[in-house]
């Protein structure tokens, strides 16, 4: 879910226009108060008109407790606050109680609840519950998954300007889900996003142009949106532009360049950055030869479950590249890229057995994996299950094939 904080402060900044339009002077300086910080003083001027019953009072007290601003955040008694607001028909707290109730905050997680608070203000026209009952039926987050119910609220609340909501509307056009597939109109949408600073827009809209999809392939354009959303901190962005230095795509090609953008990415987290750097550190491209950098950047990508990391992983273990030599721990990550169906971990998995490094020396099992390494195209896991045919004895010839066979079934799990 997104950030809450954030969710609360936009909508409290949505309502400034509506909220306390009619009411009291005492409301108003209690809410003049909290908008510029003075918490003290909007708590004493909110707290009694909260209690007679006045909605506007109780929504922004709510969110007062709920951020923790100017009081120890409380999200029971924000859910209070809201509570009595949303029950008078209030959107803007129908809609925080409903993501309250989405991210578990006070009270644990229930999304059939959040969809019933979410719907009752996006009925009320409100945009960003609207989007957020988008959210509900293109995830399938407390109602039945439905893609079609999902564009109709994406493009209610898309068409009052929400950014995100114009996202997630492009997305569903670029994926056909809802929608009759339809890249020109994922553009339109994409860019308004893009336009106004949404991130992931800018990225989309860079992938796009890229690919040629709704537009003449643009590599400098898609350079344009990548930069746009990479300097906004989206990981996403950093991992695509550190790709295109790499490629030279729309820039000189420049491995210092794609280091740098993969290193932002991978130090969020991006596992695909994460395997990247490893490989320009293991073959010192952008920057001096380091293996013990590579596997360290391998390990954090394998962890992940990125399967050309472990296989890599495999390989350093097994040579002994900027860690001890150790069969073991070769073996371990090369099932587990093994078992993700990479051809050829599967086929080093079989040479391991075949030499008896990290596991007991087995031709049946090393017959196995170079078999299913052939299926998924390995010329090598051929040649090793022919080698190893001629190591066996007709029985444990028609158990390898029987164990092939069922390791396929199971999707390499387990095998």
């Amino acid at each position: 879910m997104k950030n809450l904080t954030a969710t609360l402060c936009l909508t409290l900044t949505i309502l400034v226009g509506s909220v306390g339009m009619s009411a009291s002077a005492d409301f108003q300086k209690g809410y003049t108060a909290a908008m510029s910080g003075d918490y003290a003083t909007a708590l004493r001027e909110l707290k009694p008109l909260a209690k007679q019953g006045n909605p506007d009072a109780q929504f922004v007290l709510g969110t007062i407790y709920a951020t923790g601003k100017g009081v120890p955040q409380d999200y029971k008694t924000a859910v209070k606050w809201f509570k009595l607001a949303a029950e008078q028909g209030y959107d803007g707290a129908q809609y925080l109680l409903g993501d309250l109730y989405a991210n578990g905050k006070g009270f644990p997680r229930n999304y059939k609840t959040a969809v019933k608070w979410f719907k009752l203000a996006a009925k009320q026209g409100l945009a960003p519950a609207q989007h957020s009952l988008g959210n509900a039926y293109n995830n399938g987050q407390g109602v039945p998954k439905n893609h079609k119910t999902a564009v109709k609220w994406y493009r209610l609340a898309a068409k009052q300007g929400l950014a995100g909501a114009q996202n997630n509307l492009g997305w569903m056009y670029k994926n056909g889900k809802g929608v009759s597939q339809n890249y020109k109109t994922a553009m339109k949408w994409y860019r308004l996003a893009a336009k106004q600073g949404h991130a992931t827009a800018q990225h989309s809209l860079g992938v796009m142009y890229k690919n040629g999809k709704g537009v003449p392939q643009d590599y400098k354009t898609a350079m344009k949106w990548y930069r746009l959303a990479a300097e906004q901190g989206y990981d996403l962005a950093q991992h695509s532009l550190g790709e295109m230095y790499i490629d030279g795509k729309g820039v000189p090609q420049n491995h210092k360049t794609a280091v740098k953008w993969y290193k932002l990415a991978a130090k969020q987290g991006n596992a695909e950055s994460q395997y990247n750097l490893g490989t320009m550190y293991d073959k010192g491209k952008g920057v001096p030869q380091d293996h013990k950098t590579a596997l360290k950047w391998y390990r954090l990508a394998a962890e992940q479950g990125d399967a050309d990391a472990q296989y890599n992983l495999g390989q350093m273990y097994r040579k002994g590249d900027g860690v001890p030599q150790d069969y073991k721990t070769a073996v371990k990550w090369y099932r587990l890229a093994a078992e993700q169906g990479d051809a050829s971990a599967q086929t080093n998995l079989g040479v391991m057995y075949g030499l008896g490094q990290g596991v007991i020396q087995d031709w049946v099992y090393a017959h196995m994996w170079g078999n299913v390494a052939s299926s998924n195209g390995s010329v090598n896991g051929g040649k090793l299950r022919d080698l190893a045919a001629k190591k066996m004895t007709p029985s444990q010839l028609e158990k390898a094939q029987d164990l092939a066979r069922e390791c396929v079934r199971k999707k390499y799990k387990g095998c």
